[in-house]
């Protein structure tokens, strides 16, 4: 007999729909795996059980003709979006007891949609670094293998969705920080399209790298968190794409993208670095199910080179300088504190300046993949990374470390082109390894429509560690099929 917590985010609502589960049910399962194993996991920061409690008994009472795709379903918040009333960390212990006045966008509309928040996932520090273990929660480990990182600076969100603690979730991504937490735990993790998601009320541009998006386990329920997060707010600094007939879950639905010109490449773009042979494995069988699928796969030049990353580097360092209070600094990890004296030590002069050459790079490189409808690589250039294995570095070495394992996903940043993990490759031992696949800028339903019929073509991705298993849930209305039932 299926958990409820088998059932992906579309499912449980539909459940809901059906009179089959209350969004009360569905939360308080999801609360007893959370109890069980969000430390192990080091899935969250903050668990906010009597919150979700009361908005899943309020999002009940909502009559059936005002409820949304998601409606009553479980999610979970990063810990960097502001979330009003809620302590919020940032992953950082220089912040270890704020609690914001006011919620981010992206959680009023969470909200609003009827999705009920079990909490704050686990992310790096400040969003720096591409792995989450801080000094506020136990560091982030892959549910495949629990050591091995969930990456960052999502990672909680991928440790709670990859071990059924909720089944989507809400991060961000200014470096690929939903695209490598995917990659590495066998999820969908997709950045929208520079604008498409509001980063207001509070906030910074950070020069349009960072854009909150969703994490889940299939593209429809990716999508139907992407219709949730992608309405247009007044006074937001980038034009917003327009969506399509149907919203984004309509595209995933359809999986009919028409015949594209996928362009693949695997050569790293951000550091001269040898890729694993899994990775470019990977690549390899998405694109020949891309070819089956009738698409035309052509190899194609990587759009940046290892020149780039003085220029991104720069960038990085500056995006370190977030507010922290003086008296706080010293609560800050090595990493951080060695990130932010680069930064400060950035003129105006030489920030402007690299930011201008990284533009013109972009034009460039967007030149040698004209005509391309898409783009292929793969999303890291190394399968996985055991837990500690940035962290235990200087932090110099840690941060070159971490560029020669991820040179792929931080130049879309850059573009603010659309660009999604998807979960297409295995090692010899299970472990889950992504591809990359790149839109062009607003064309976010493209994208989603290939990654759907991708997704079909391996036979589905919604699979499962073995941790899943873990967890005896109680009893859930075992009348309708779905829960244990009754001994």
């Amino acid at each position: 007999m299926a958990e409820p917590h088998d059932l992906t985010a579309l499912e449980q609502a539909a459940a809901i729909r059906r009179g089959e589960l209350s969004s009360v049910e569905l939360v308080e399962h999801h609360l007893h795996r959370v109890d069980a194993l969000a430390d192990t996991l080091g899935a969250f920061v903050t668990v906010t059980p009597e919150r979700a409690r009361a908005a899943a008994a309020a999002a009940d009472a909502v009559p059936a003709d005002r409820r949304g795709p998601l409606h009553g379903v479980p999610t979970a918040i990063k810990d960097l979006t502001l979330t009003a009333g809620v302590r919020t960390t940032f992953g950082s212990a220089a912040f270890a007891d704020f609690v914001p006045p006011v919620d981010a966008d992206v959680v009023r509309f969470m909200a609003g949609a009827g999705l009920v928040s079990l909490g704050k996932t686990t992310t790096s520090e400040l969003g720096c670094s591409l792995y989450s273990e801080g000094l506020v929660a136990p560091p982030a480990r892959n549910p495949w293998g629990l050591g091995y990182t969930a990456g960052g600076s999502s990672g909680g969100a991928a440790a709670a969705v990859a071990g059924g603690l909720v089944p989507v979730a809400q991060g961000s991504d200014g470096g690929g920080s939903l695209r490598i937490p995917a990659s590495l735990c066998g999820l969908v993790g997709y950045k929208p399209s520079r604008g498409l998601v509001s980063g207001g009320p509070l906030g910074f541009g950070a020069f349009g790298l960072p854009i909150s998006g969703p994490l889940g386990r299939t593209v429809t329920d990716v999508a139907a968190l992407l219709d949730v997060l992608a309405q247009p707010v007044p006074g937001e600094p980038y034009l917003a794409p327009a969506a399509p007939t149907g919203g984004y879950l309509g595209a995933a639905r359809a999986a009919a993208p028409g015949r594209l010109r996928i362009g693949r490449f695997t050569a790293p773009m951000l550091a001269d670095e040898p890729v694993h042979p899994d990775c470019v494995a990977a690549v390899d069988r998405a694109a020949a199910l891309l070819s089956a699928a009738g698409h035309e796969v052509v190899d194609v030049p990587a759009p940046l080179g290892p020149d780039a990353w003085p220029l991104f580097e720069t960038v990085w360092y500056v995006l370190a300088l977030a507010p922290v209070p003086a008296e706080r600094e010293s609560d800050l990890l090595p990493l951080t504190r060695f990130l932010r004296a680069r930064g400060a030590a950035v003129g105006a002069g030489p920030l402007m300046a690299a930011l201008g050459e990284l533009q013109a790079q972009v034009r460039r490189g967007v030149s040698r993949t004209a005509g391309c409808d898409l783009l292929l690589c793969p999303t890291l250039a190394a399968p996985q990374a055991p837990v500690g294995a940035f962290a235990s570095l200087d932090p110099a070495e840690d941060f070159d470390r971490q560029r020669r394992f991820s040179p792929y996903c931080a130049i879309f940043n850059v573009t603010g082109d659309p660009s999604v993990s998807l979960p297409v490759g295995r090692t010899a031992d299970g472990m889950p390894v992504g591809v990359l696949l790149t839109g062009r800028y607003g064309d976010d339903a493209t994208l989603i429509a290939t990654a759907a019929q991708l997704e079909h073509g391996c036979g589905g991705w919604d699979q499962h560690p073995a941790i899943w298993r873990a967890v005896d849930s109680a009893n859930v209305n075992s009348t309708s099929g779905v829960g244990r039932a009754s001994s």
